[in-house]
């Protein structure tokens, strides 16, 4: 279940008229903050984003499976039924069973899908997956994002490359 304050932040992206991918962003980050937290860990970055975006359809987000042959039937399957679950409206209590079992599995994985490199190695290959542009947009996106300790660190490193 998601925290109320996730729900509340997608909610207001929602009224702002911001992309479905936008509001799914507030499931995903919640779910990078309980993985660092050590609530659970997940094996890969890849599957601690996909309980993200399963945790944004459950809660209604507009957020449609893929189109098929993008990814294996069974995910389609799972985003399918995760997506109609959020459209219904109508919440089944889940099995405590179940809940317990995911649980237990999750937190024997490691905690190091949500490190700051794992996240932006993971963004690196979606962004190679979409082309040249994409990935200046996304090295462009880091730079913003970095803050001036982490731009310096980032020019003295390529200060010395260039020197060698």
């Amino acid at each position: 279940m998601p925290e109320k304050r996730t729900l509340e932040r997608a909610r207001k992206d929602a009224r702002e008229g911001k992309a479905p991918t936008t509001q799914a962003g507030e499931f995903v980050r919640e779910e990078m903050e309980h993985i660092r937290e050590g609530k659970h860990g997940a094996r890969s970055t890849k599957q601690a984003i996909a309980i993200g975006l399963s945790k944004a359809r459950r809660a209604g987000v507009n957020l449609p499976p893929p189109p098929e042959g993008q990814v294996s039937e069974k995910t389609r399957r799972s985003t399918e039924r995760a997506y109609e679950a959020g459209q219904s409206g109508q919440q089944r209590k889940p099995s405590a069973r179940r809940a317990r079992a995911v649980h237990k599995a999750l937190m024997q994985e490691g905690h190091s899908a949500a490190s700051p490199q794992a996240l932006a190695q993971q963004a690196r290959t979606a962004a190679r997956r979409r082309g040249p542009e994409s990935l200046r947009a996304a090295a462009r996106k880091a730079a913003a994002t970095k803050g001036p300790r982490g731009r310096k660190a980032a020019a003295r490193k390529a200060a010395l490359s260039r020197t060698a």
